[in-house]
C-alpha cells in the first residue's frame, strides 16, 4: 500500500507516516496510577461534572513531531479543520500517510482530504495499532488525571499546557509512538 501511495504521488520526495486520533479530556475523567506507600490507600480527585474538550492530534514518530488542536466537539467539520491544519505541518516536498480509526467523522463523505495527505483506516477494534494511543495514555497519566477543573476554559488551558510540555521533551514523541510494525511496513 505504501508503494502504491508513493507511485500515486510522484512529486513527493518522501513519505511520512502520521498516527491520528482524538482524546476526550474533561471533568468526568479517569483516574491514573499514583505512587503511594504500601498499606495506605492513595487519595485522588475525581470530578463528577461533564464539561470536556477534544484534543485532535497526530504524531509522526520518524520526525519526532506532533500536531494538535483542542476543539469543543468531534464532528466532520472539526475533522476537516484538523486535516486542513495538519496539511500545513507536513514537511516540504513530503506526502503524509495518516493512519486513523474508522470513526464516523474520519470517514464522512463531505470531508475534503488535502492533496498532501492520504488516510489509511485501521481495522475495527484495534486501538493498539494506533501509536498515538500511547501518547494519550502518557498525557493523561502524567498531566491530566487527578485534576479538578473549574470549567471549560480551565480544561482548555490544562490540555494546552500538557501538550506543550510533551512537545518540549526532545525524543518523547519518537519514544512513545514508534511501533515496530509501522517501521517494517514503511521500509
Amino acid at each position: 500500500m505504501i508503494a502504491e501511495i508513493a507511485v500515486a504521488n510522484p512529486r513527493a520526495e518522501t513519505i511520512e507516516v502520521w498516527f491520528q486520533d482524538e482524546a476526550r479530556v474533561g471533568q468526568t475523567g479517569r483516574n491514573g496510577r499514583t505512587w503511594f506507600q504500601r498499606g495506605r490507600r492513595p487519595t485522588g480527585i475525581k470530578d463528577q461534572r461533564h464539561d470536556a474538550v477534544y484534543l485532535f492530534g497526530a504524531a509522526c514518530p520518524e520526525r519526532d513531531a506532533a500536531f494538535g488542536l483542542v476543539l469543543p466537539i468531534v464532528s466532520a467539520g472539526a475533522m476537516q479543520t484538523f486535516l486542513d491544519e495538519l496539511s500545513g505541518q507536513i514537511a516540504e516536498g513530503a506526502h503524509a500517510i495518516v493512519i486513523m480509526d474508522r470513526a464516523g467523522w474520519h470517514c464522512a463523505n463531505d470531508l475534503v482530504i488535502p492533496g498532501n495527505l492520504t488516510p489509511i483506516f485501521l481495522p475495527p477494534y484495534s486501538p493498539e495499532l494506533n501509536a498515538i494511543e500511547r501518547l494519550w495514555l502518557y498525557l493523561k497519566e502524567r498531566f491530566l488525571s487527578h485534576r479538578l477543573w473549574q470549567g471549560y476554559d480551565d480544561i482548555v488551558d490544562g490540555v494546552c499546557q500538557a501538550w506543550r510540555r510533551v512537545l518540549g521533551e526532545p525524543g518523547r514523541i519518537r519514544s512513545l509512538c514508534s511501533l515496530a510494525w509501522a517501521v517494517s511496513v514503511i521500509n
